[in-house]
């Protein structure tokens, strides 16, 4: 019995330790919800779209899901950087910085070209009627690189200042490059969806175009001259490509019941936030598992050593806070703009039951996807970020369509 309190006197102190790290990742974690909230309203507001343009739920949260996935891989591997002395802030292309910046660049042409055409494989095995192919395309690639622009950039911009103010960047920039992601891509999915609406007759000579662009720049990354750039894109292309897949399949299982949704667009106004904490939960936990791998502090173990655990129980202290507040927040925002919602209660409910599944999973995803990569031999910065994103929007969406059936919530009310 004594074990358990000295257990317990462990496990405060390290949190007591991790103070910085619990202030800092709280902050990031609420206002990467606030950020996610926003596109949240703005998926409420593209019901009627999504009922016009069918199929395109199922490239959604692939096209955001992918900038999350590079843009936090190289949040990581910035983090990693500057834990080992490497990061300096350089336009060098040939830095550390630079290569790293130029290989998410290469990344962004890859896979945007990669699921336009995987969309429509997939749109059209489960549907009937859906987008053609250069419809899928053009709004993967000009949506995808005008939104990677702004998460690009953002991302460098807080290793940046994470390095100049010491901030712990494993813990701020999975949460911020998620909802940045998100509110710049869906905007931008949107831009593209209308132009692919409105102006139908320049869609395939478009989406020719772009995707020969995306083709050159793919094997100029495969092929690159700089060597962090080529393994950057070389280990990191075939994961992305993985990841967009099962991204793919959790925007399907979206659009298989759309109906609930369209009846409850608050239900809509919380796929976003929730998701994207969901895999900012598993980007902190993977980018801390990473850096105490580099560093020598914890072993690829099967079985997690006790400071991998104290990492996990951090999790759980942020997923407690961020899905109460995820739920009541779309609940608020779906009353104020006068959204229909099967209540607070459900949707609070919703959002935590769901949520606590969904930590559940990824803190075992974000453990083993770290230990097997670095075991492997493999930078687990640029394969534990896309693998525990990817598997968690399957993950997230199967928990939370899962808890909204739980809870009774159907088109009907």
């Amino acid at each position: 019995m004594a074990a358990i309190p000295r257990r317990a006197r462990r496990l405060w102190a390290y949190w007591r330790n991790e103070r910085r790290t619990l202030r800092q990742g709280f902050v990031a974690l609420f206002i990467s919800s606030g950020g996610d909230l926003l596109a949240g309203l703005a998926l409420s507001f593209m019901s009627s779209s999504l009922t016009a343009l069918p199929g395109l739920l199922v490239l959604i949260p692939a096209a955001i899901g992918m900038r999350g996935n590079i843009f936090g891989a190289l949040g990581s591997r910035l983090g990693t950087g500057i834990n080992t002395g490497q990061f300096e802030p350089t336009r060098e292309r040939d830095s550390f910085l630079g290569q790293n910046v130029l290989g998410s660049t290469f990344l962004t042409l890859a896979t945007c070209l990669f699921l336009g055409f995987a969309a429509r494989i997939v749109a059209g095995a489960f549907f009937e009627q859906t987008l053609t192919v250069w419809d899928f395309t053009v709004i993967s690639i000009l949506g995808g690189v005008l939104g990677s622009l702004v998460v690009g950039g953002a991302s460098v911009g807080i290793a940046i200042l994470s390095h100049r103010r010491r901030w712990d960047l494993d813990s701020v920039s999975a949460p911020l490059v998620t909802a940045i992601g998100d509110i710049a891509t869906l905007p931008a999915l949107w831009a593209a969806a209308l132009f692919v609406q409105n102006v139908p007759q320049a869609t395939k000579v478009v989406g020719i175009i772009v995707s020969i662009l995306c083709l050159i720049g793919t094997i100029r990354g495969l092929t690159n001259k700089l060597p962090s750039v080529r393994r950057i894109v070389r280990e990191s292309l075939p994961v992305l490509l993985i990841a967009g897949t099962i991204d793919l399949l959790a925007g399907t299982v979206i659009e298989l019941r759309v109906e609930r949704f369209v009846a409850f667009p608050a239900l809509l106004i919380l796929v976003p936030p929730f998701l994207e904490d969901t895999n900012a939960l598993a980007g902190i936990l993977s980018s801390r598992l990473a850096s105490k791998l580099h560093l020598g502090l914890i072993d690829a173990r099967p079985v997690p050593q006790a400071l991998a655990w104290f990492d996990v129980s951090i999790n759980f202290l942020f997923a407690v806070a961020v899905f109460f507040m995820v739920g009541v927040s779309a609940q608020v925002a779906a009353t104020l703009t006068h959204q229909a919602s099967p209540g607070l209660a459900a949707m609070v409910s919703i959002s935590l039951t769901a949520g606590m599944l969904a930590t559940i999973v990824s803190s075992a995803v974000a453990y083993y996807s770290a230990v097997a990569t670095y075991r492997f031999g493999l930078d687990p910065d640029n394969h534990g970020i896309p693998i525990t994103s990817s598997v968690m929007d399957l993950a997230g969406t199967l928990c939370l369509v899962l808890v909204m059936l739980l809870y009774g919530v159907s088109a009907h009310g």
